[in-house]
């Protein structure tokens, strides 16, 4: 009775604050229409139409889950903006942030989306849906930065990114507090709760705090395998004491796994990992115990002595039968797959237990704009006049920059420029501008401004500033002469007054000061200088009128016709960064390449009606013009920007790009509202199909697979080292690489193509690509080089070697094909990795070659993938290999096994990296 007693004070003790926990979970149903009280838990939802502008609200259709938070979701535009929920929080208190996305069905699975998920500046997940019914989870315990925290959704690569749920959980007291948490946090990678009597998740009311206990009986993509034999399943009605660090629901502690035969084991895929985690393993002695019984167990695998050589003795470990007892790994590495097992120690009588686990990986907390710049942007945003939405959501700079800011790529990054031309700002120039101390361009024209110039004298690296067709006043600041960057000044069509300072005068540099009749330069602006800039104006325009004239005349001797067939070498370089095609100008005008009317090209497809498949954006059909060239015909179905982005790229790259391994841009159509794309017509269609199509498949032996792999990776050097600047692909794939009638590949597609900056190293740019060949190191920093196109290539390798594509649908520990493939060349056994189809006289030294350059390719750093010209190399090696080249039978011993050169390559770059951790590096330690 006195046991029941203690319990029951504990509970009242704890009512208050559990039922302060309650009022403050924020629940919000993303698309609902309304608030309302859910049924299932007792729990308060809101409806964000209030608190999110953007997108559009859609119903979910045909899904296993109909609880009410589900049934809707909100769709945001696939753009390049970024839209985000704001949470308000207490700083430095902890949370559990936790959003849901149930897609529903759709009637062509390949619109499911791919999107990134963002916790302020920090990567949270990328979003990627399989299945339309499944729910997917993301949870993240923070402690929070500031008095409020943004959730960003952004970066389709796929589909519409969206979002169906978005809930915030205060924890208690010191609940999951960390060494690291200034640094890092921590990403829920699982919480299962074992010996659950059914599927169902337990959560809100059995835990105040709203965890979600997944079932051990649920069969997901991270499922448990591998029970040894044995395994039970046990339960009690009794209390558990749960007052320790974590609280675990009581009623999770009410149910475990035993191993009757003294093993338990189990096998669990952890999402995104190998990395560093924070795991914990649940204990309470629930079975009765007699005096003369121990229950006494080790971990004992994976071996390592820090982690393996601690006794678990629940009953002593918690001071007592039924309670709590959670040891714990602050920071261990864990690797994609993890496998545990617990095994009794001689001396015990009883099997081990378990009642459940939890792990959580560290994530690296992503640098927020500079704090002083943040204030400087939310003052100038309060010029823009009420009534105007405002786009400009969560951080500046990460994951994608405000419309109108530029933001340097440092830690933290910082604001290099405004561009907030004409955007109809009214008021004074605000004073906090002057914290922009890393701004190197102010564009502020053509707005309604008043006042003086504010005090910029410690902008010491503005070069550019635009304050022309406005109505400021006052004199100019005498700093301005002495800000040592200053390049450009515009500052005409205001009423500024006063003297121009000499220093100001003389400065070499553009100065425009026109308009403003109250300035003066020492003496008033007089007749004499008027008449002097209007004759200097008059003599320009002389000249050019003369200029055009002779342009004029030179155009017309050059041939009337419409179309304008323009050739170039492999030698000719691509337009220069920054050549203007917009939407709604015709082609034709620049120069680009040769237009072909629509009636031709209605003539030459019989009305668009041979569909011979689907390019990325659009529907593609086969045509014979009259002089009986077959060609491919793409019609651009996206009408958003991003689809005319892909349309001007690939008329703009094709038109001035030629190599034999490149497809061949034959034209383009710009009419009545169509934008196509007209190509060389390649009768074998795309190497995918010849990789996975049944039938198709038995059409390329090895020797046809490495000469279809030398081709394309010639086309795609020449990108890299034959253009200036050099052109990255961005969506290398099979589906990408076409075949013609010799069975000789080209690589298509150059829609995501972006060019490479001549003094940069890398491009800034929105992850874009296929799931399954995107260089994650291209997704996590989101700066693009040509070794995200060998990342993909090697993929694509793999693809050749295994015929397997990259993402499997079974979600097994293989589902990955750079998880399975390299352990698979770990263990040396690249026979295993062979496509069956391929013929048995295929040697083996030849795979292998090819294998070894395709896994370096893979490689988690971009610096540690070979460059194009290695991989022709490698591939050219395996060719003569398979033919048994005499020059080459030194580098095989003939007995299928592994070249001595394979071990340097083995032990240098085939092991898996944990994530680098810079300055905060964990180190392993337990509790």
């Amino acid at each position: 009775m006195g046991s029941y007693f203690h319990v029951l004070a504990l509970l009242l003790l704890s009512l208050p604050c559990i039922f302060s926990q309650v009022t403050e979970f924020i629940s919000i149903d993303c698309g609902g229409d309304s608030n309302y009280t859910d049924k299932k838990t007792g729990l308060a939802w809101i409806s964000d139409t209030g608190i999110m502008s953007h997108g559009e609200t859609i119903d979910v259709q045909n899904t296993n889950d109909e609880w009410e938070p589900y049934k809707k979701r909100r769709d945001f535009p696939t753009d390049d903006k970024k839209y985000c929920y704001n949470l308000e929080t207490k700083e430095r208190r902890r949370y559990l942030v936790r959003a849901t996305f149930l897609y529903g069905s759709t009637e062509n699975a390949d619109t499911y989306p791919s999107f990134l998920l963002y916790l302020d500046a920090t990567k949270w997940a990328t979003v990627t849906v399989f299945d339309g019914s499944r729910t997917y989870v993301e949870e993240m315990i923070i402690r929070a930065p500031s008095s409020s925290i943004n959730v960003c959704i952004c970066c389709a690569t796929t589909g519409s990114p969206f979002i169906s749920t978005l809930e915030l959980r205060p924890l208690n007291l010191s609940m999951y507090a960390t060494d690291y948490e200034d640094h890092f946090y921590m990403k829920s990678a699982a919480r299962v709760n074992f010996g659950a009597p059914t599927k169902d998740p337990i959560r809100y009311p059995d835990d105040p705090f709203d965890r979600v206990w997944e079932s051990d009986l649920v069969k997901r993509p991270n499922f448990l395998v591998g029970i040894a034999p044995g395994t039970e399943r046990i339960n009690t009605t009794k209390n558990i004491e749960v007052t320790n660090r974590e609280y675990p629901p009581v009623k999770v502690m009410q149910t475990a796994v035993v191993g009757t035969e003294g093993n338990l084991t189990y096998r669990l895929t952890l999402e995104d990992f190998p990395g560093n985690a924070r795991a914990f393993a649940y204990f309470a002695e629930i079975e009765n115990i007699r005096s003369n019984e121990t229950r006494k167990f080790k971990m004992e695998h994976p071996y390592v002595p820090d982690y393996s050589n601690a006794v678990v003795n629940i009953e002593e470990n918690a001071n007592g039968t039924n309670k709590l007892y959670e040891p714990s790994y602050m920071n261990v590495t864990l690797d994609f797959v993890l496998s545990f097992s617990f095994v009794k120690t001689p001396d015990s009588t009883k099997g081990p237990l378990l009642s459940a686990i939890e792990i959580s990986k560290y994530v690296q907390i992503g640098s927020k704009a500079d704090a002083q710049d943040v204030i400087a942007l939310n003052a100038v945003l309060a010029m823009l006049p009420a009534g105007v939405e405002k786009q400009d959501e969560g951080d500046p700079c990460t994951p994608t920059q405000w419309e109108w800011v530029t933001c340097s790529s440092t830690t933290p990054p910082r604001i290099t420029a405004i561009h907030l031309s004409k955007r109809n700002l009214t008021g004074p120039i605000p004073p906090e501008i002057q914290n922009l101390d890393a701004v190197t361009e102010l564009w502020l024209e053509g707005n309604s401004l008043i006042g003086p110039i504010p005090d910029i004298s410690n902008l010491v690296n503005l070069r550019i500033v635009h304050l022309e067709n406005n109505r400021l006043n006052g004199s100019l600041p005498s700093y301005l002469s002495s800000l040592p960057s200053l390049q450009e000044l515009y500052i005409q069509n205001n009423d500024f007054s006063g003297k121009i300072s000499p220093a100001l005068l003389s400065r070499k540099m553009v100065f425009n000061y026109d308009g403003n009749p109250k300035l003066t330069k020492g003496i008033r602006l007089g007749t004499s200088l008027k008449v002097g800039i209007s004759v200097a104006a008059l003599g320009a325009l002389i000249v050019v009128i003369l200029v055009i004239l002779l342009l004029l005349r030179n155009f017309k001797r050059k041939t009337p016709r419409q179309k304008i067939n323009y050739k170039a070498d492999a030698n000719t370089k691509p337009p220069k960064k920054g050549h203007n095609l917009t939407r709604g100008a015709h082609l034709m005008e620049d120069g680009i390449a040769c237009c072909i009317k629509l009636s031709e090209l209605d003539a030459a497809t019989m009305k668009f009606s041979k569909n011979i498949g689907r390019g990325s954006f659009g529907v593609v059909y086969y045509g014979r013009m009259k002089d009986g060239k077959e060609i491919a015909v793409k019609i651009i179905g996206d009408s958003t920007s991003q689809g005319t982005k892909q349309f001007l790229t690939e008329v703009s790259l094709l038109s001035r790009i030629h190599h034999r391994n490149l497809v061949p841009l034959v034209g383009y159509c710009e009419e009545a509202n169509h934008r196509i794309l007209v190509y060389e017509y390649m009768h074998n269609g795309t190497l995918r199909d010849h990789i996975h199509d049944p039938i198709k498949q038995r059409q390329v032996d090895w020797l046809t697979r490495l000469r279809i792999a030398e081709d394309a990776a010639k086309g795609l050097e020449y990108l890299h080292t034959g253009c200036s600047p050099s052109i990255i692909h961005r969506d290398v794939k099979t589906s990408n690489i076409l075949l013609d009638i010799n069975m000789r590949a080209k690589v298509a597609d150059f829609g995501l193509s972006r060019q490479a900056e001549e003094d940069l190293t890398h491009v800034s740019s929105v992850a874009k690509g296929t799931l399954g060949y995107l260089d994650p190191e291209y997704y996590a920093n989101q700066q693009l080089t040509e070794k995200s196109d060998v990342y993909s290539f090697g993929i694509v390798l793999l693809e050749l070697i295994s015929g397997r594509k990259p993402i499997t649908e079974d979600y097994g520990a293989d589902w990955n094909i750079v998880h399975w493939a390299r352990s698979l060349i770990r263990k040396g056994d690249v026979g295993s990795m062979m496509d069956p189809l391929l013929a048995d006289n295929v040697k083996l030294e030849s795979v292998w070659r090819v294998a070894e350059v395709a896994i370096q390719c893979v490689e988690q750093h971009g610096i540690s993938r070979p460059k194009m010209q290695e991989i022709i190399l490698a591939i050219q090696d395996a060719v003569m290999l398979e033919k048994g080249s005499e020059n080459n039978q030194n580098m095989s011993s003939g007995s299928g096994r592994t070249p001595s050169s394979r071990k340097t390559l083995l032990t240098s770059f085939l092991e898996i990296e944990s994530p680098d951790l810079s300055n905060a590096r964990l180190t392993p330690s337990a509790r």
